[in-house]
């Protein structure tokens, strides 16, 4: 196989490591330190820098420590030339399945993840309030 291949499978086994786990040191390599994280599923854009993602994944608990099953299929990799990839990247937390667009670049001959950029959709359906007809 590919060389560069397995390098971003490797950068792509450490971010997913570090979701399932809720390790900030795994994502930390796994990510460039100006990446950007984004996601405009819901009415408000979110927008993180890495260090408030970090926080984020810190203070939760982790879904192995939920004991919920792990889940993450890397659905395609593209090469856009020597040092540039992006990735499509199904994966489960809680009651969300997301899906992620990472762009990875290379960087003193390692894969980081430049931008996390995702949807969500929830598993179980949120309550919805009933309107009462008078």
């Amino acid at each position: 196989m590919n060389t560069q291949f397995n390098a971003v499978i490797d950068t792509l086994r450490l971010y997913c490591d570090g979701l399932f786990h809720s390790d900030v040191k795994r994502l930390r390599f796994a990510f460039h330190e100006k990446a950007i994280y984004v996601c405009a599923t819901e009415d408000v854009l979110v927008h993180h820098t890495m260090d408030e993602y970090f926080s984020i994944v810190a203070k939760r608990p982790s879904p192995a420590s939920r004991k919920e099953p792990r889940q993450d299929h890397i659905d395609s990799i593209e090469f856009a030339g020597p040092k540039t990839a992006r990735v499509r990247l199904r994966c489960t937390i809680g009651d969300k399945n997301f899906t992620d667009f990472l762009t990875l670049i290379m960087v003193r001959d390692r894969w980081l993840i430049i931008s996390k950029v995702f949807h969500f959709e929830r598993s179980i359906p949120q309550p919805t309030l009933q309107r009462s007809t008078p």
